[in-house]
């Protein structure tokens, strides 16, 4: 896994992490919020429709949540664009109301330390985040200062699993694309930086990068993993 890292790594120049499920995760605030507001329009909305929306737009979520209240359970009810877009606003609303209780606490464990162990050796560090809280949540955990980019949902047309946010990210940091690398833990978001031509790191159980295209180049359990074998391998400062 060693050697297979380091040549994975080699000619890279930047390194793009995804904020949510990589460096903190507020997937229990998204699904929250989300949960309240399809209860208050009675939609049904289970725990695998939840895993669906892992690094998914608002938008593509709400289609997601309507689209699997539909066919697994028969809700027939629709909205006006209006009424869609009030769904969505609530919905963020209710998220943005959480994340002012978020601290540097809500780091995952290792995250910072693999941030700061490519900043010593002079990579390029940036976040490509589909949320449009993205900034506010990395001031919240005090690390909005870290990096030399930050591209975020307000600046893309297309979400992930497009590769406009990583292409952007790369374009806006002077780097080519192949010479970055992603730290995803969504299957979307690999499938946005195998699309982009980046080398892809997934974060979570080889069961959820399965699928065509979705395939990462290396993975690990955890960002501590992740540090760990960053270590073993000893890249050059």
């Amino acid at each position: 896994m060693g050697i297979l890292m380091k040549f994975a790594l080699k000619n890279i120049k930047a390194i793009i992490f995804d904020l949510d499920g990589v460096i903190t995760d507020t997937s229990d605030l998204h699904t929250k919020a989300w949960k309240k507001m399809a209860d208050e329009e009675k939609i049904p909305f289970d725990n695998e429709t939840s895993e669906k929306l892992r690094g998914v737009s608002r938008q593509k979520s709400l289609e997601i949540i309507l689209e699997d209240a539909k066919n697994k359970y028969g809700f027939t009810k629709t909205f006006t664009d209006e009424q869609f877009k009030e769904l969505m606003e609530r919905k963020n609303n209710y998220y943005v109301e959480n994340l002012y209780f978020i601290t540097p606490k809500n780091l995952l464990e290792g995250a910072k330390d693999v941030i700061d162990f490519f900043k010593s050796r002079g990579y390029k560090v940036a976040v490509g985040s589909s949320s449009k809280n993205a900034r506010l949540v990395l001031k919240k955990l005090e690390i909005e200062n870290y990096f030399d980019v930050v591209i975020d949902g307000t600046e893309i047309v297309y979400s992930k699993p497009h590769p406009e946010i990583f292409q952007k990210v790369a374009d806006k940091l002077g780097i080519s694309c192949e010479k970055c690398a992603v730290v995803e833990d969504a299957a979307s978001g690999i499938e946005s930086a195998n699309t982009a031509g980046m080398v892809s790191i997934g974060i979570g159980q080889e069961d959820r990068f399965k699928k065509e295209n979705q395939i990462t180049k290396l993975r690990f359990d955890n960002m501590k993993d992740f540090l760990i074998y960053l270590y073993d391998i000893s890249l050059p400062k």
